[in-house]
């Protein structure tokens, strides 16, 4: 397949788009999935520890994060429930075993589908746009909900005339 010079410019622009904002981002962490599988098993835990229905709720956002790793697996083509269970283990291990700690730097390499180190590896993302799609992905599911919670309150009509 051939690409168009209008693809190619595209591309290239994407690149140097994502080149910046690593760049401006002061800092980086590891792609593939990493960070959302920790705060998944970081939020597991802590819902643990609640008495209240709120630890349902944190149980709930917990699980919704893996979303983006299971894409990942499968759009790399990979068995995303194997994929998901294995950085679940690994991020489990990182948090409660201090010896594992390496473990905590694990995601997906879409390309050769194995579980790494993905600092070390090469495969990144700014802090900051992570930190920033967490919030308006939160923020999204927040809204979904108050629209809800508004639409459940609204008042049944009583039977109208004529019925």
């Amino acid at each position: 397949p051939r690409l168009s010079p209008t693809k190619v410019d595209r591309s290239l622009h994407d690149a140097l788009c994502a080149v910046k904002r690593a760049l401006e981002s002061a800092s980086v962490v590891p792609g593939g999935g990493c960070v959302e599988s920790a705060l998944s098993i970081y939020l597991e835990n802590f819902a643990t520890t609640l008495g209240s229905r709120e630890q349902l709720a944190i149980a709930e956002f917990a699980e919704a994060l893996l979303v983006i790793p299971k894409q990942l697996a499968v759009n790399a083509a990979r068995d995303a429930t194997d994929i998901v269970a294995k950085l679940r283990a690994n991020h489990n291990a990182a948090q409660t075993d201090s010896a594992k700690a390496e473990l905590r730097r694990y995601g997906l390499d879409c390309v050769s589908g194995k579980i790494q180190n993905n600092l070390t590896a090469g495969i990144i993302e700014p802090a900051l746009s992570k930190v920033k799609m967490i919030q308006f992905a939160t923020e999204a599911a927040i809204t979904v909900l108050r629209i809800d919670d508004m639409i459940k309150l609204a008042p049944e009509e009583q039977g109208q005339p004529g019925m």
